[in-house]
């Protein structure tokens, strides 16, 4: 219409110039259409004649400068959506300005603009870049030319936010596509860096190939599809983080596909390498085959947008296919390059669903046990980049749900067929290279411990060869340093023991020198892998042994005796080099580092172990140890001038003392005896001579004045650290060196207290004083501590010790040394940067005098013993000396660090009873600041648990607990507030509880003689506390899913048993959440019914536990499976029943009424069972019960709707119920009038639970042969067979099957089947308890601190119970169908999302303007507009936004442009209005709007039930076409109604009056959209 109508003025006015200008002056949005379609005539008219034609051009020149420029500048425009509409038709005027003027008006433009960019762009960049948009493709200079592309580039690869790039690509590039010269200047700098700069990042590169994609395949001059570069940029596209990036990339390769079958050419791009495939090729003869691989390889690409698993799943078999046709056969070489396929796995590796990350590294991993895919370098790098990237993610190595904790997640045992299968396809010469980038990359980013352990293994597990060098070794190394970092001590232990393995089994002997084998042992810790009589440790001697004489010679054995062993001289060279002391280093005086020391005494023993090996294998019984000898004889000769010569270097006096505690420090695993060992006895009696010169150099320097420097402190603890292990070695070989001991230990006593008696009369000391008294005190702390744990010396009967007693009893507490003169003593003090500074001395010295006194009070103070030494009878009555000491260990928690405070609890544990009567106030002050000390560590981890563990057997010690509960005061309630604090803090740190629990069991149980009390007396604290009993009856979390997969990975470990060393190496800690529930089930298993105390204590836990299961009732009373509180309420029936058999007659008549009204409750399954089983156990120990039991079905019908299926549960056990009543034929009369009247029930699920209680009812009545019911045996036989011979296929027959065979009634037996093991174990997996639920058998016996007696019963459960899968009856039929999911073959169909790629560009529309996406677009020929300004709920526009652009509507006319914001449109268009016209008229404007749109052709269709409106099945739709919809509730008003061309109704079938208006709207877009689609076909 306006094309006719701009003709007819054209032919009506004689002066076509006269009328542009005509219409420029004032030049509104409608004028300037008019002038666009006016200019749009004239250029595509014939041409005019001479005269005319230059007037035109004048005209047109005129137009271009004068009115569009300005235009776009915006200097005359309007705002909203006037300026959108001026804009619009300035461009299309100015482009149709420069078809009239040709060239000059080009080039003019060209350089006007290129002018505005050079000066800076702003607000007229857009403006200059549209000038360029007309301009460029009638521009003929070249310089300009060139001088367009580059500024297009610069725009392109400009920062920010990206307008001017996305401008420049949407406008600039398809125009300069236009032009050949153009063309190839912008190519060559997109994909090839050329004219200065290198290629725009892969976003923007990406950006620009897409717009320039029609001129990019096929033409003579430039195709795209040749470049090698440009595939790499398809690629990166494919797989950047960016949807809109992706999304460019795929359209991009879906394009050069299209173009490829289409024009059926032969078409190879040059490859990279000699050997490596073509990035894409095409040949006419495989045109199908490469067809079907690209449209594959592009579904699932496009598949995978979705991150949907579900979806996701059946296209992975897929990739099968493509790697079919990717692979040679005949060759065995890649046809397309590999790069293809991990761009596919990439992108899997990076989505945000952990589940499809996961899904997408073992398709991965998998590949190399089912295909033989040919060696690339490519996959090389994939493996090493984004493989081990994704492996970093701990999650991924979850178990699967059908796997039982404690099983190897598959994820760790495909990494291990992978890396074995992987390296064994490599060449041998490229094998090293990749294991050292493989390990090399594990210590690039910081790896968590669950990744690194099974990484670890996976290399451990690579068959014997030998591909690692010296490189290798430390990269290894390297490795082990990583594994440092994580709290997990097992984890870490376990990583270790792996690292170790692999370098075992992939380390080129000949390559390493022992060196460096050493140097990697020492990166391994002996408490938790690498230690003596572990499997590791022997096959480390195996290796070391095999290998002998393969390791690399390092320079310095070169010139030795060639027929010893390789290690044996490297350890001789390594003893001796170690004690050589260099003349520079004769008088440092700071300590050696300890890891040499470390590591030559790790190397003697392990030297020692292989020659012990040797001669075994070689079969000497008579070992006669002459290498050992030759390793500790420099040793020995030091030690033994110790004690004489007084000029040995000190740094040598240190180096030996150093290893010699290393050595009397190993220890045997194995041996129980250490006589047993070989090695250490032999070591320990040749050093032992060694004895008397060590002691006497040792006495000499602790109280002879030696020590005068900070520097001196390590080597004083070096010192002490000796003399229990001298003790110790005593004891283990030589008692006849006892008495030097003790001379030792009596004249160190002595010395320390006379120096620390001493009393200084200046008034700043000096700094050797100071180190003196620090020195004495420290001493007399290892004199107490010995005394301590080495009780069959004797020590106690010295005379130093009761001087020793006085001083400490006398002592001033928390007395602190002055810091000393920093004039005086700056050089010593200050300069020699020492490990310690003044304050960590003090704290030490303070530390070390609660240390003794801690000794004195716990060894010598009794309650007689204080009043015959009169101790503590000075001036000071004993209370308030006690009180006093009281006071200053408070002072002390505050002075200490924390890691320092253990000495001051044990003090604080031995006052507090003394004194809880008369300073009640005082101990609560104790308890207070104590308990302030252990949370705030709660967040670290060295020190935690040893403050933790003092501060519990302070807080809960037999007797603190007695003297509180006895007065039931303030301190009372303060250690049951401590306990739930306890308990609140184990929700966030696992363990704390455990260390509570476990102390008081064992405290309580069994009581030791610290207790000093009865074992009734330490029981009765069990009753007084018993909440923490009960609380821990029912302790454990529901766990985040990182902390499961700790706990998973954790169980896997402990599984292997002694195969990984760390599980025998590293100390149980018990803190696993299981182990407090564990303990207290032990406590309650050992207590004795027939025990007073113990049956009050057991009936007040199960009435607290009855309390509790009515809370949690009350607190919700639907609860949902595996939620904390069915969790609760399942832990609180297993206690009951663990206790049911302790519990007598009289208090189970009690209690048996509220078991009944529970049973009432609505319970899941498996809290159902329990409260049957206990029924069922009562019933049958006390059968009197049974009156109370029937009157549960007297209940109204309401009561009993959710609740009678568990009363007919415990019917169908009713044989072992009555198994104890001499009276069996009155119960089961009384049995079968209660089950049939349920037989005829209206619910199904309740007839099932009668008709299998019947069964089993009716069956004991035959076998008794009860005469009261013959006349109803043929009734009830027949109701039997005919459910036996159900028909049908339906639920009812399935069920009844289901039911019968479900484990509680075909093979459940209550009497025999009572255990542990069922109760915690089997019951709960067969009920389908959540995993972290289930408690095994072997975590029963891992808890050894409460232990059960060898003739404990109730222990296993039966095989037949045990072999059981889990069945539910009641929810087999949910997701039956689902066990397929996983079986998806390549035929299986699969969804496919329509991607209407071929009349679009992707990656253009998002960065342009709303209303200028369609003109772009070019997507649809459709004319349906889509009127919607009558609704007003954004969840029905937004849904009507994504119809009508999936199916090509021209236009959505809404009535508020704000609707776009709302985040329910959004979430219902997902971004559809980003790829749809949105026009604003708003509901006043609408008679309006129709009117101009009958003007401009189109039939305006109302959506609406008239007593004229036409069927929509009988109405063909014009191709213009108006939909009008109405208000959700209103439809469409009255006065519209006759603005419209006719009214489509929808046939409905059903009652109600109306569709959604989105669904009505939804259906007639469809129908005009099918409509149309068959004219195109029948016009084709």
């Amino acid at each position: 219409m306006e094309v006719v109508l701009a003709d007819a003025l054209l032919a009506r006015c004689g002066d076509p110039c006269a009328l542009l200008r005509a219409v420029c002056a004032p030049l509104s949005a409608e004028r300037a259409e008019a002038l666009r379609l006016l200019l749009q005539r004239l250029a595509a008219g014939g041409p005019p004649g001479a005269g005319e034609a230059e007037a035109l051009r004048r005209a047109a020149w005129e137009v271009a400068l004068e009115r569009c420029r300005p235009l776009l500048r915006g200097g005359e425009a309007a705002a909203g959506a006037e300026r959108l509409r001026l804009a619009r038709a300035a461009r299309g005027a100015l482009r149709h300005c420069v078809e009239l003027c040709g060239a000059p008006l080009a080039a003019r433009l060209a350089r006007d603009a290129l002018a505005e960019l050079a000066a800076g762009g702003g607000p007229g960049a857009e403006a200059a870049v549209e000038a360029l948009v007309a301009a460029a493709p009638r521009l003929e200079e070249p310089a300009l030319v060139e001088q367009c592309a580059a500024a297009a580039l610069a725009l392109l690869r400009e920062e920010g936010e990206g307008e001017a790039a996305a401008l420049v690509a949407a406008r600039l590039l398809p125009a300069l596509g236009g032009n050949g010269a153009a063309l190839r200047r912008v190519w060559e700098a997109l994909v090839g860096g050329g004219g200065g700069g290198a290629p725009p990042r892969a976003a923007r590169a990406l950006l620009a190939l897409s717009a320039l994609g029609e001129a990019l395949f096929g033409a003579a001059a430039l195709d795209a599809r040749l470049c090698p570069r440009f595939w790499r940029v398809v690629q990166e596209g494919l797989t950047e983080r960016d949807g809109l990036c992706r999304k460019r990339g795929r359209y991009l390769l879906q394009r050069a596909v299209d173009a490829a079958a289409s024009q059926r050419a032969e078409l190879r791009c040059p490859a990279g390498g000699r050997d490596e495939s073509s990035l894409f090729w095409w040949s006419v003869e495989e045109n199908e085959k490469l067809l079907q691989f690209w449209e594959t390889y592009i579904l699932v690409m496009e598949t995978l947008e979705g991150n949907q698993i579900h979806v996701i799943k059946p296209v992975l078999p897929k990739l099968n296919s493509l790697y079919e046709h990717a692979i040679s056969g005949e060759k065995g070489c890649w046809l397309f390059h590999p790069s293809w396929h991990m761009c596919i796995y990439k992108r899997m590796f990076e989505s945000e669903n952990k589940t499809l990350t996961k899904e997408g590294v073992l398709h991965f991993l998998e590949l190399y046990e089912t295909k033989r895919l040919p060696n690339s370098l490519e996959l090389l790098k994939f493996v090493i980049g984004p493989l081990m990237d994704a492996l970093s993610e701990s999650s991924l190595y979850s178990r699967t749900p059908g796997q039982l904790m404690g099983a190897c997640p598959p994820l760790g045992l495909r990494l291990q067929k992978f890396l074995a299968t992987y390296l064994m396809l490599l060449p041998d010469e490229e094998k090293g290279s990749f294991l050292l980038k493989f390990i090399q990359k594990m210590t690039s980013r910081h790896w968590c411990a669950v990744p690194i352990l099974f990484l670890s293994m996976a290399l451990a597990c690579i068959p014997a060869c030998k591909v690692l060098g010296t490189d290798g070794l430390h990269a290894l190394r390297d490795v082990l340093q990583c594994t440092m970092i994580t709290h997990q001590i097992l984890l870490r232990g376990a990583a270790q023991c792996y690292l170790l393995q692999t370098a075992m089994h992939l380390t080129d002997v000949e390559k390493v020198s022992l060196p460096e084998v050493a140097s990697f042992l020492m990166s391994l810790r002996a408490e938790e892998s690498l230690r003596r009589d572990t499997m590791l440790w022997m096959e480390l001697c195996s290796w070391l042994q095999v290998n002998d004489r393969c390791f690399r010679k390092s320079v310095k054995c070169d010139f030795e005796c060639q027929e010893m062993s390789s290690l044996c001289l490297y350890v001789r060279n390594l003893v001796g080099e170690y004690l050589k002391t260099p003349v520079s280093e004769r008088e440092n005086c700071f300590m050696p580092d300890w890891f040499e020391a470390k590591l030559v005494a790790t190397m003697i023993v392990l030297a020692a172990d292989v020659e012990e090996m040797r001669n075994k294998y070689c079969g000497k019984s008579n070992i006669e140890w002459i290498e050992l000898k030759a390793f500790l004889n420099p040793l020995l000769d030091v030690l033994m001038k110790l004690g004489s010569n007084a000029y040995i270097p000190t740094v040598k006096t240190d180096k030996s003392l150093q290893l010699l505690l290393k050595l009397l420090q190993t220890r045997s695993l194995k041996c129980s005896n250490p006589q047993d060992d070989g090695v250490l006895i032999f070591i320990w009696k040749y050093l032992m001579t060694a004895v008397e010169s060590i002691l006497e150099f040792v006495l000499r320097r602790l109280t002879a004045n030696e020590l005068s420097t900070i520097g001196d402190l390590d080597r004083c603890d070096l010192y002490l650290a000796l003399i229990p292990e001298i003790v110790n070695l005593c004891l283990q070989v030589s008692w006849k060196k006892v008495p030097s001991v003790k001379n030792f230990i009596f004249s160190l006593t002595n010395a320390s207290i006379h120096n620390l008696q001493k009393t200084n009369c200046e008034e700043e000391p000096k700094l050797k004083e100071q180190i003196k008294k620090v020195a004495s005190m420290a001493s007399l702390t290892v004199v107490c501590e010995v005394m301590n744990q080495k009780p069959e010396v004797h020590l106690e009967s010295l005379p130093s010790m009761d001087a020793l007693k006085k001083f400490i009893s006398f002592s001033k507490f928390n007395q602190v040394l002055k810091k000393p003169s920093y004039a005086e003593e700056k050089s010593s003090l200050y300069e020699e940067t020492p490990s310690q500074g003044w304050g960590k001395i003090v704290a030490r010295y303070v530390h070390d005098q609660w240390i003794c006194l801690h000794f004195i009070l716990t060894k010598f103070y009794t309650a007689e013993t204080m009043l015959e030494d009169k101790l503590f009878e000075l001036s000071l009555s004993t209370v308030e000396r006690l009180t006093e000491i009281l006071q200053a260990a408070l002072e002390a928690l505050t002075i200490l660090p924390s890691h320092q405070v253990l000495p001051v609890f044990g003090c604080m544990k031995v006052l507090v009873p003394k004194l809880l009567d008369s300073a009640e106030s005082l101990c609560i002050e104790a308890f207070d600041l104590a308990w302030k000390i252990i949370s705030s560590l709660s967040n670290t981890q060295l020190i935690f648990w040893s403050n933790l563990k003092a501060f519990v057997q302070f807080i809960f010690d037999t007797e603190v607990l007695a003297v509180a509960a006895r007065a039931k005061g303030q301190a009372y309630a303060k250690i049951k507030e401590i306990i739930f604090k306890l308990i609140d803090m184990s929700t966030t740190r696992t363990g704390v509880f455990n260390t509570v629990v476990s102390h008081c069991c064992r405290s309580w149980i069994f009581p030791t003689f610290d207790d000093r009390g009865t074992s009734t007396n330490a029981f009765l604290n069990a009753g007084n506390y018993c909440e923490l009993i009960t609380e821990a009856c029912v302790f454990g979390t529901v766990f985040r899913r990182d902390q499961r997969l700790i706990q998973d990975v954790h169980a896997f470990i402990e599984n292997l048993g002694e195969k990984c060393a760390a599980n025998v190496v590293t100390e149980s800690t018990n803190r696993d959440d299981h182990y407090v529930r564990v303990c207290a089930i032990k406590f309650l298993c050992l207590l004795d019914g027939s025990n007073t105390l113990h049956k009050m204590f057991m009936e007040d836990i199960v009435i607290k536990l009855l309390d509790k299961d009515e809370l949690v009732s009350r607190s919700r009373i639907r609860y949902y499976a595996n939620s904390l509180q069915h969790r609760i309420k399942n832990r609180i029936w297993q206690t009951v029943l663990v206790l049911l058999p302790k519990l007598d007659q009289n208090f189970w008549c009690e209690t048996l009424n509220k078991i009944f009204q529970v049973g009432f409750c609505n319970n899941q399954a498996s809290v159902k069972y329990f409260i049957e089983w206990i029924i069922i156990l009562s019933l049958h120990k006390y059968p009197h019960f049974l009156n109370k039991f029937w009157d549960c079905f007297c209940y109204d019908e309401e009561k009993l709707k959710t609740s009678i299926c568990t009363f007919l549960s415990v019917l169908s056990h009713f044989d072992i119920i009555i198994q104890n009543t001499s009276e069996k034929k009155p119960a089961l009369k009384k049995a079968l009038i209660v089950v049939l009247q349920w037989c005829f029930n209206h619910s199904f699920s309740v007839r099932l639970y009668a008709l299998i209680a019947l069964k089993k009812i009716w069956g004991m009545c035959k076998t008794l042969h009860v005469e009261e019911f013959e006349a109803l045996t043929p009734v009830i036989e027949s109701s039997l067979q005919q459910v036996e011979n159900m028909h049908g296929t339906g639920n009812a027959r399935r069920n009844w099957q289901r039911i019968q065979d479900h484990f509680f009634f075909a093979t459940f037996h209550p009497l025999k089947d009572y255990s542990l093991e069922t109760i915690f174990y089997t019951l709960p997996r067969l009920s389908e308890v959540a995993e972290d639920e289930w408690i095994s058998l072997c975590k029963f016996d891992r808890f050894t601190d409460v232990t059960l007696p060898p003739t404990f019963q109730w222990y296993h459960s039966r095989t037949e119970l045990l072999d059981l899968k889990p069945s539910d009856w009641s929810q087999q039929d949910i997701g039956s169908n689902s066990v397929e999911t996983d079986s998806q073959t390549e035929g299986t169909d699969v969804q496919k999302k329509i991607i209407p790629w071929r009349n679009s560009i992707p990656s253009l529309d998002l960065e342009l303007v709303l209303q200028d996406r369609a003109a772009k677009l070019g997507k649809s020929n459709s004319r349906l507009i889509v009127v919607a300004s009558l609704i007003d709920k954004p969840t029905n526009l937004g849904g009507l936004c994504r119809t009508s652009e999936i199916f090509g509507a021209s236009a959505l006319v809404v009535g508020s442009l704000h609707y776009i914001q709302d985040k329910q449109f959004q979430h219902l268009s997902v971004s559809a209005e980003q790829w749809l016209p949105l026009f604003e008229v708003k509901p006043s404007q609408l008679v309006d709007y129709l009117e101009q749109k009958k003007t401009e052709g189109y039939t305006i269709i109302g959506v609406e039930q008239t007593a004229k409106s036409f069927d929509l099945t009988e109405y063909c739709f014009p191709e213009k076409s108006l939909l009008l919809l109405g208000n959700e509730h209103e439809g469409i008003p009255a006065n519209l109604i006759h603005h419209l061309d006719v009214c489509v109704e929808i046939p409905q079938q059903g009652i109600i009056r109306s569709l959604n208006v989105h669904v009505s709207g939804a259906l007639l877009i469809w129908e005009y959209t099918r409509q149309q689609v068959i004219k195109q076909k029948q016009q084709k």
